[in-house]
């Protein structure tokens, strides 16, 4: 079920996230998702806010730069569901305290907003919406998964000097944002992108400044991806894709 969890506490929040769950259930994706496979692997991903030292803020990981796929990259806390499991908040809050050392007592479950297809991977994913009323210190969890955790202030992922769109060699073009000393590109931008618009958060930016990943330090070798480790998801499409700005649709997926 998309929208509001039943019981979920709603007391106290601030303005840009319930202005989120009222309009989770219609989140601004700019491009149409595929219909998911009867083989998806179910996955989660925790959007976690909070009041931070900074202000409002969400919670970001970077993997490890070891890692064979997506090595690098920021993300979401977030993974493929265990058997039996509680898909899709168990799936959330487990990979978060695994990855970023998120203690599940101190967090408030609060939505699930539309889940997205990512069919190069087929991977089914569910981004998970929480509040966290009792910080813990944000650490790495498995450092062999996870190089640092962000907590990224709000502020920052809408300051326009931070936003722009990132162009892969495969065609890809997408938005992509300069926060904490990271390029933040691919799903997770996609999905930061359509969150901060429902939030009633985003400001207008240039999306005409298009930058090469191998110029924003962003690894050249990865391909916009889906949040699993395993697998030959260097391939995996995007979740959002933007017009290419000479006037060429962009491609999603590295040509064969």
């Amino acid at each position: 079920m998309t929208g509001v969890l039943p019981g979920a506490d709603l007391t106290g929040l601030p303005a840009h996230v319930r202005r989120l769950l009222e309009s989770g259930p219609d989140l601004p994706l700019r491009h149409r998702m595929p219909r998911p496979s009867a083989t998806a692997r179910r996955s989660a991903v925790l959007v976690l806010f909070g009041e931070g030292p900074r202000g409002a803020d969400v919670l970001l990981i970077e993997k490890s730069p070891r890692l064979r796929t997506h090595a690098g990259q920021p993300a979401f806390p977030g993974g493929g569901a265990d058997p039996g499991e509680d898909y899709p908040v168990a799936t959330a809050l487990r990979e978060a305290q695994e990855e970023a050392g998120v203690d599940p007592a101190g967090v408030r479950v609060l939505a699930t907003l539309p889940e997205l297809f990512l069919g190069p991977s087929d991977n089914l994913v569910v981004p998970v919406v929480a509040w966290w009323d009792d910080p813990t210190e944000a650490v790495v969890g498995d450092p062999r998964e996870v190089a640092r955790v962000a907590r990224v202030p709000l502020a920052e992922l809408t300051d326009p000097a931070n936003r722009f769109r990132v162009r892969h060699p495969s065609g890809y073009v997408g938005p992509a944002f300069g926060v904490a000393g990271m390029v933040v590109w691919g799903f997770t931008a996609g999905l930061l992108d359509a969150v901060l618009e429902a939030a009633g958060l985003a400001r207008p930016w240039d999306a005409g400044d298009v930058r090469p990943l191998e110029v924003t330090g962003t690894q050249p070798a990865a391909a916009p991806g889906s949040l699993d480790e395993g697998g030959d998801e260097d391939a995996a499409a995007p979740m959002v894709a933007d017009p290419a700005p000479d006037g060429g649709p962009a491609r999603t997926v590295p040509p064969r």
